[in-house]
């Protein structure tokens, strides 16, 4: 029995000495409202003497030092943690990081791989060729095609690094002659007189929402839109639809309308002197091609310009053919 009442009291005691460290640090914390600490001690008995307040100390009242306020939270938590957990639920609490969250939805994943992939095939697997354009290109093509994402002159027609120039816009339009230039004449430029390029390929394609927006614009429109402003390069190409197609339905004018844009295109290029110039020595050929993309076909045309040609024309469609 003696044993058992002094394994009692010294679990009392420290019990009480836990529970004095917990009352003191909550002390240190919440300082009273007049600026003074209360201290707490236990007695022998594991009991807390009453509270009482003494005088401030005046070095109680200074601002504290730099690192003061972590030291006493960490010693709060020290003295709290075997009672409330929540240090230790803070240790085993996993953040994700931004890696980990986003990664899943992450667009470039698909990307690199492809990239990987064409680094093998032509890079890797012919490096004679890769290194050779490293150092130049020589294209045989300028295309010129629209930037919908389903036409992709590359993908469509097969052309690998280094064999065609190639130029993108809203409905795969030239703008004729203008002394300002625009971006397809500056790229024109570049592709006619310094790469010396043979072919000029323009491309349209079948629902183009470039052709739509021009077969729907009224003949006296004025638009701050700067799609409406670009497509109105082809409105010879519409008015031609209107009087030749004018009795369809929509879909069939715009249609029509796709592949006359694409004539528009071949006679605004004749505008540009050094085109013109070339095309009459014989150097350099323009080209039409039409791809629809509903039932996987493509045609193919090539302009014949010539001052004096038969009948007194100096435009004529040559080499016609579809492939299917």
């Amino acid at each position: 029995m003696p044993r058992t009442a002094a394994l009692l009291r010294l679990a009392a005691a420290a019990a009480a000495s836990t529970r004095a460290s917990s009352a003191s640090a909550a002390r240190r914390l919440c300082p009273s409202s007049d600026g003074s600490e209360e201290h707490a001690a236990t007695r022998e008995d594991g009991r807390l003497p009453p509270t009482h307040h003494r005088p401030p100390d005046p070095d109680e009242r200074r601002p504290p030092r730099r690192g003061e306020h972590r030291r006493e939270l960490l010693s709060i938590t020290m003295a709290s943690r075997d009672h409330s957990g929540l240090t230790r639920q803070l240790l085993d609490f996993k953040h994700d990081t931004i890696d980990e969250v986003g990664a899943e939805h992450d667009p470039f994943i698909d990307l690199k791989a492809r990239f990987m992939d064409f680094k093998q095939r032509n890079c890797v697997e012919k490096i004679s060729n890769y290194q050779s354009l490293a150092e130049q290109q020589t294209p045989k093509f300028m295309v010129i095609a629209c930037a919908d994402s389903r036409v992709c002159p590359t993908a469509v027609l097969g052309f690998q690094p280094g064999e065609a120039f190639t130029v993108r816009n809203v409905a795969n339009l030239v703008p004729p002659y203008e002394h300002e230039g625009s971006e397809t004449s500056a790229a024109l430029e570049f592709a006619i007189n310094t790469l010396q390029v043979e072919n000029v390929l323009v491309v349209g394609h079948s629902r183009c929402g470039g052709i739509q927006a021009l077969m729907s614009m009224k003949d006296d429109c004025t638009s701050g839109s700067f799609i409406k402003n670009w497509v109105s390069i082809g409105k010879s190409a519409r008015l031609s639809t209107k009087a030749a197609a004018g009795n369809l339905s929509f879909e069939m004018q715009c249609k029509h309308c796709e592949k006359e844009s694409i004539n528009s295109s071949l006679l605004n290029l004749l505008t540009y002197p050094w085109i013109e110039k070339r095309v009459n020595e014989g150097t350099l050929n323009l080209h039409g091609g039409y791809y629809n993309f509903v039932d996987c076909t493509f045609e193919k045309w090539t302009l014949l310009y010539r001052e004096g040609l038969e009948g007194g024309s100096k435009y004529a469609i040559r080499n016609r053919s579809t492939w299917s």
